[in-house]
């Protein structure tokens, strides 16, 4: 009902009072914002970070230091980032999606890239949720259309896990369940992956029938990820 509210009068459900359950992303690095009057800076709000709050409706940016966003899937992968000072190191804001991300981490997103004119880019799982993950982000949900010119980052950078790096890097794997080959090949005929990337990658996950978290990489030891692959990935994202 709410949905049908906001498409028919143009209006957010955070502007009549409703809100989400969840809040927004986490987020760690050289940033400030005005929150409610008070300015809060994001490496200063505890070793989680700062979190966004339900709506982004009363966030202002206030300064922000960084170069560029990487946000990741999982909270665990944000706080490895954040222990091992990757957010320092190369000049970062490392934001939490912590899973599906919510409309206001979106709304962060967004907002990041256009008004601070913040490149960003995606760390997912190799798996077909994780690439769900940073399409909904791209190009936003068929469920929210309507709003998606407020929530989608069309030019974000998705440099997660792919089917190339679990060969590539011989990554520790979980082999592909009935319903991911089921949701991979839904991804195959979906306008969203049409490009040549997309296609060769789930294809090949199809292929190997293997798929892969962004923890796998500890197979190298806890640095890795920070040190080598994350690196690497930002000096050439993928589409």
């Amino acid at each position: 009902v709410v949905e049908d509210i906001e498409s028919a009068f143009g209006v957010k459900r955070e502007d009549l009072g409703l809100l989400p359950e969840e809040d927004g992303a986490s987020i760690f690095g050289d940033l400030a914002v005005e929150e409610g009057g008070m300015e809060v800076k994001a490496t200063e709000a505890g070793r989680a970070g700062y979190t966004i709050p339900p709506t982004m409706s009363d966030v202002d940016f206030v300064e922000c230091g960084a170069e560029r966003v990487l946000a990741v899937e999982t909270m665990g992968m944000y706080h490895r980032l954040v222990q091992e000072k990757f957010w320092q190191e190369h000049n970062t804001l490392v934001v939490a999606l912590k899973g599906q991300p919510a409309r206001a981490t979106r709304r962060f997103l967004k907002r990041a890239n256009n008004e601070l004119d913040l490149p960003v880019y995606l760390f997912t799982d190799g798996d077909p949720f994780g690439f769900h993950i940073a399409m909904v982000v791209i190009s936003g949900s068929a469920k929210l259309a309507y709003i998606n010119h407020e929530l989608a980052v069309p030019d974000a950078n998705f440099i997660g896990v792919t089917a190339s790096d679990i060969e590539d890097y011989k990554l520790p794997t979980d082999k592909l369940r009935d319903s991911d080959i089921k949701r991979l090949k839904q991804l195959l005929d979906d306008p969203r992956y049409k490009n040549d990337f997309w296609q060769d990658e789930i294809n090949k996950m199809l292929k190997i029938k293997k798929k892969a978290e962004q923890q796998a990489f500890s197979k190298y030891g806890l640095e890795y990820v920070v040190e080598e692959y994350l690196p690497k990935k930002l000096g050439k994202p993928e589409n």
